[in-house]
């Protein structure tokens, strides 16, 4: 089932399937600011929970019993419940149930909030721990944007911006596991778009003091600004298509496996470890500049 929320500037809607963002009209213009799901990519703003990535061979053990993973967990594959409905604001929580012990043996419960504040959407992710062990669990954004946003603009149209110069770290990730880092650029505060930066698939960045990334149209200052401030890795993305049409701004707080990961989940980097009865709480701010 899907819900809407709405301010003076935006309108979102977002389905209980995954709690994900499926819809984000600009009133004013009427224009699709979220990727559409189209064949390029079939998502629009997945969750990932309870890790981020892959995890090597896909499977990974707790107390020596193996359990199959896919890429990025399940949450963004589960129904979620809607808890709260206001004008402006709208919640959901996902509880672990005997179909999620079967995939990850540990209770959570995964809470979501979405909050429009003028053209600004937070997202709000809380995990608790009602369980009698420790929670481990890894945590990522993955928000789609359309781009180009308009019919009189290409793919060299559009820039990635820092709001400061960086000289970020890239995570090497070949076949999607981590395995060494690379000086991505020096004192830089833009990546410039093309229908070839993503060939060899996703760049993850880290060792970043930026507070913001931003998409921009360099002609017209029209822009997507994503905070990442707080976020350990940001991660940039767009499917293999002849020409861009979406990109993603993947702030995360944690990571794929490693090529040598020893598949134990007590190894596997995580976003946060709760003690029984703590949670743990993050934010994604998205501006809409148009």
């Amino acid at each position: 089932m899907q819900y809407t929320i709405e301010n003076e500037i935006l309108s979102l809607t977002v389905d209980t399937h995954g709690a994900e963002m499926v819809s984000l009209i600009h009133k004013a213009t009427g224009a699709q600011l979220l990727w559409n799901a189209g064949e390029a990519w079939n998502r629009h703003a997945p969750i990932l929970f309870p890790y981020t990535g892959k995890v090597l061979e896909g499977k990974f053990a707790v107390d020596g019993v193996e359990y199959a993973g896919g890429q990025h967990g399940f949450a963004r594959d589960m129904e979620h419940e809607m808890t709260a409905l206001e004008k402006d604001a709208v919640e959901f929580a996902l509880c672990s149930s005997p179909a999620t012990l079967e995939k990850f043996p540990f209770p959570f419960v995964l809470r979501t909030r979405y909050t429009l504040n003028g053209a600004t959407v937070r997202h709000t992710v809380k995990v608790e721990n009602p369980g009698e062990g420790t929670l481990r669990f890894g945590l990522g954004f993955h928000p789609g944007f359309i781009c180009p946003f308009d019919a009189d603009h290409d793919t060299q149209d559009y820039e990635f911006r820092f709001d400061v110069p960086q000289s970020p770290l890239v995570q090497e990730t070949p076949g999607g596991f981590c395995d060494g880092v690379h000086r991505m650029m020096e004192n830089s505060a833009v990546i410039p778009l093309t229908d070839q930066l993503f060939a060899d698939d996703s760049i993850c960045m880290t060792e970043l003091s930026a507070q913001s990334l931003s998409l921009v149209e360099k002609d017209t200052g029209r822009r997507v600004e994503v905070k990442i401030q707080g976020f350990p890795y940001v991660l940039i993305w767009s499917a293999p298509t002849k020409k861009i049409q979406f990109v993603c701004i993947e702030p995360w707080h944690s990571l794929p496996d490693r090529v040598d990961a020893s598949g134990r989940w007590e190894d596997k980097p995580c976003a946060a470890a709760l003690a029984p009865g703590e949670s743990w709480q993050t934010n994604l701010d998205m501006t809409f500049v148009r």
